[in-house]
């Protein structure tokens, strides 16, 4: 006879084939609680000390580490035992555990890895007690610290690579006219003024020089004409030039763009009066050279002005054109040739008559090394402020819908002006006016 077929009822009355399964035994549930805060003790942090294969021996049964051996040598001298500092068992932080971060703990601890210290607040850190400790390591930071607050304090710029310093190369402004003319018309007047001579002393006539300096001294007089207002006629060109659209302006062409300045990713501060938010600024000291006097650089003349020191810096900026309302970036920083023309304030002047140095001054000079003994000396300072309405001369850049100025590949020049008598006067890279008058037009941004 076949064998039967196991079967069984389910709850709702149906009979299915095969046993019941006997429902299994579920463990009870237990309730999460919040673990509580250990301070960094191992016997109450559970398995974290045994993660990191820190032992811990009852302060009942430790006697102590053991003796230090003082005074031994490689070669068999004598030595002395010198028992180690008592740390006494109780604390008054209850939250200070058994583990210390001092190198005279009571506690045996292991160190494995770069794992090494238990802070006692439960922060384990890498290093040594010893030697990285968290107090050694706080005073390493303090001193960071305080050499950053001192170069704070100091009145002297320090700027990186992305700040365009131009004490090393200044403002140039010189003759665009070929050396070959220059040659030629300085060979013409000397020889000249050597026939007049000879044709005077042979036949008596003082007419023929006469002649000769009536046409020489003209020369003479425009070359020191041009010598003069060079700069001038410079800034005259560059007021006169007509201001293009940054909208319509393509890549590669010069432009000349007025508006108000913002400043970029570093802005800057001027040394001596700590105006903040500048794009560009301008700090020199000036002395007098009497007869006999102490020359402020090589190229000092006697009875003028000369400068001893300068600093000059400008940085990368944003102009807002005032025609189409566009920004674009100056790319003034990272070495570029700039030329900026902005006309520098006295700040301190010191005479024969005022003695007295201002202590701020004083300040200014003993940060620089710069000695103040019985000189006749002057500082003048310029910057151009962030708010400030500001001509730029370049080149258009257009990359990856950003639009830049950059400086020009070519000297801008100024070409030949017969009407003024004056010659074509040039200047290298990107160049910056800004107005007299800049404190007063200065619009908040």
């Amino acid at each position: 006879m076949a064998g039967r077929i196991q079967s069984h009822q389910l709850p709702n009355g149906l009979y299915v084939s095969g046993k019941l399964e006997q429902p299994k035994e579920r463990p009870p549930t237990m309730a999460a609680r919040a673990v509580p805060y250990t301070g960094g003790d191992i016997k109450k942090s559970g398995e974290l000390g045994r993660m990191f294969d820190i032992s811990v021996v009852d302060s009942a049964s430790f006697q102590g580490p053991p003796p230090l051996i003082v005074g031994g040598n490689s070669s068999g001298g004598a030595s002395r035992l010198q028992a180690p500092p008592r740390v006494s068992g109780s604390s008054s932080n209850p939250n200070s555990g058994s583990v210390r971060s001092g190198p005279n703990s009571g506690s045996v601890k292991k160190f494995s890895g770069p794992l090494s210290q238990l802070q006692p607040t439960g922060l384990i850190i890498s290093g040594s007690v010893g030697s990285s400790g968290p107090i050694l390591s706080g005073s390493r930071r303090s001193g960071q610290l305080d050499h950053q607050l001192s170069n704070l304090a100091s009145s002297k710029p320090k700027y990186g690579s992305s700040v365009t310093s131009l004490n090393v190369d200044p403002v140039r402004v010189g003759f665009k006219v070929p050396k070959v003319m220059v040659w030629a018309v300085l060979i013409v007047a000397a020889m000249g003024l050597l026939v007049g001579a000879f044709l005077t002393v042979a036949v008596k006539k003082p007419v023929v020089i006469a002649a000769v300096l009536a046409a020489v001294c003209p020369a003479i007089v425009v070359l020191i004409w041009n010598c003069v207002w060079r700069r001038n006629g410079l800034l005259s060109f560059i007021k006169k030039y007509p201001d293009a659209e940054l909208r319509g302006a393509i890549d590669g062409q010069f432009v000349k763009v007025t508006g108000v300045v913002t400043c970029g990713s570093i802005p800057l501060e001027s040394s001596y009066q700590r105006t903040p938010r500048c794009v560009y600024v301008s700090t020199e000291l000036y002395e007098y050279k009497g007869f006999g006097g102490k020359s402020a650089n090589p190229k000092h003349r006697c009875f003028s002005w000369g400068s001893r020191h300068a600093e000059k810096y400008v940085s990368d900026f944003y102009i807002s054109d005032f025609q189409s309302g566009l920004r674009a970036l100056v790319k003034a920083g990272y070495g570029s040739k700039v030329s900026p023309f902005v006309k520098p304030a006295t700040v301190a002047n010191v005479t024969t008559q005022n003695k007295d140095l201002s202590p701020s001054f004083l300040k200014w000079l003993s940060d620089r090394n710069l000695s103040a003994d019985d000189r006749v000396m002057r500082l003048k300072e310029g910057y151009i402020k962030e708010g400030s309405t500001v001509s730029v001369m370049g080149m258009v850049r257009r990359h990856d819908n950003v639009l830049m100025i950059v400086p020009p590949a070519e000297a801008v020049s100024s070409g030949c002006r017969w009407w003024q008598c004056l010659f074509p006067t040039y200047a290298d890279g990107l160049i910056i006016t800004c107005d007299d008058n800049q404190n007063a037009d200065v619009i908040p941004v």
